[in-house]
């Protein structure tokens, strides 16, 4: 699999990587969502009836349930990030591995929020699942992988959500921060960085502030489960 990586001479073998981590981010993200909602699903059943009976407060029980995640997504994306970035050939330099991991670790993270939060909203698992998987599929047709020239092929009134959809963060992130500052000549005589950006829009100067977003979604997904399970209780007498 490492071929691809060690021969940057063609514009497909970017495609293949980035292939490879696009189809492999949304695999372990809905994983991640899939096992977490029955969880959340049962305890929040538990904390309504404690609520009621004044044992626990919303806020608190939100920030266990928040906090409780980040050592073991930790270790998830840890376990992962070593054992893929190895396999798929990756540069190994101190700070393209951070930037795999750092990029994984919150995309992980905010796919974890993002399900709990669905979970509080709707008032069971079954119409959580339904939420989620609609906006998964939103979010894969609008990530930029798809149609591989996102700017230009998505319709306008639309492409304001490609900068509103997590994934297309994590996917710039993960390519700018890999391939965004090589000068590997392309078989067209154009290298890697200036491909990307003129096909893709993506800049390895840019990863400052896509780090940022990418560090604010799962904030703002943990940030509005703790309002929904303050404010909603679907829990019947």
């Amino acid at each position: 699999m490492s071929g691809f990586i060690d021969h940057r001479s063609r514009s497909q073998d970017l495609f293949n990587a980035m292939g490879s981590m696009y189809a492999a981010t949304l695999f372990l993200g809905v994983q991640n969502s899939s096992s977490v909602q029955p969880v959340v699903a049962v305890e929040r059943t538990v904390f309504c009836r404690e609520r009621a009976a004044r044992m626990y407060s919303a806020i608190p029980y939100a920030f266990g349930q928040v906090v409780i995640e980040i050592p073991y997504v930790f270790v998830q994306a840890a376990f992962y990030g070593i054992i893929v970035y190895a396999m798929i050939g990756f540069e190994w330099t101190t700070a393209k591995f951070f930037w795999y991991f750092f990029i994984m670790y919150f995309t992980l993270l905010y796919f974890t929020f993002y399900s709990m939060m669905t979970m509080a909203v709707t008032p069971n698992q079954n119409v959580a699942s339904i939420v989620a998987a609609f906006f998964y599929a939103v979010w894969n047709l609008l990530s930029g992988f798809i149609d591989a020239r996102p700017k230009q092929h998505i319709p306008i009134r639309w492409r304001w959500y490609y900068w509103a959809c997590p994934v297309a963060w994590t996917l710039y992130g993960l390519v700018a921060s890999q391939f965004g500052d090589l000068q590997n000549k392309l078989s067209d005589d154009e290298n890697v960085q200036q491909f990307l950006g003129r096909y893709f829009g993506f800049e390895h100067d840019f990863l400052g502030v896509v780090a940022a977003i990418i560090v604010a979604w799962p904030v703002i997904f943990a940030f509005m489960f703790a309002l929904a399970i303050k404010a909603f209780n679907f829990q019947k007498r």
